[in-house]
């Protein structure tokens, strides 16, 4: 029986690593601290996937098991838009990532409580701040509860729904205007 040879599409890479890496630590170990630090430097602030969890955006997002892509660009509120779904610190469990959708940005007017519970108060979102709801109201802990959130605790914008990947989807606004 003769022996087992790899396709020739895989054959000519492993042979090239095994010519120019195998007989050099030095060069292999600087191309896998340069390969990792430039991962780090992708997944930290350009793009990353997370788990989401919870039932506070549902519809939009199971209550577990579903993984989103994040846009880093949009560190800090950087060009975030009502109807944007942004992820962020939490204000009220330090060290906790929450996802919400931007319901108003600073200078709008926004209602303090859920349509149809409570008061018809109305306030303005302050400079530097946000107003952010989960799609789901009623398991919701948001700026109805805490407030207006800082800008500056955005860490992204969730721009696609990757996992399970049946499921797969841009997210776009969800937010129709009022006629």
């Amino acid at each position: 029986m003769p022996p087992f040879r790899f396709p020739i599409f895989i054959n000519s890479p492993l042979k090239f690593l095994k010519k120019h890496y195998y007989s050099h630590p030095f060069l292999l170990f600087t191309t896998t601290l340069k390969t990792l630090l430039l991962f780090h430097v992708i997944t930290r602030y350009q793009y990353s996937i997370d788990g989401t969890w919870g039932a506070s955006m549902l519809p939009t997002f199971s209550v577990f098991g579903d993984h989103v892509l994040i846009d880093r660009g949009y560190r800090r509120g950087r060009g975030v838009e009502v109807g944007d779904v942004v992820t962020f610190d939490s204000v009220v469990e330090p060290g906790e990532k929450v996802i919400k959708r931007v319901l108003g940005l600073e200078g709008d007017y926004v209602m303090r409580n859920t349509p149809g519970i409570g008061g018809q108060d109305m306030i303005q979102i302050p400079k530097g701040h946000c107003w952010v709801v989960g799609d789901n109201l009623g398991f919701s802990r948001d700026s109805r509860h805490f407030g207006p959130m800082p800008m500056a605790l955005i860490k992204g914008k969730v721009i696609a729904k990757v996992f399970p990947w049946k499921e797969r989807e841009w997210l776009t606004s969800g937010l129709s205007p009022v006629v």
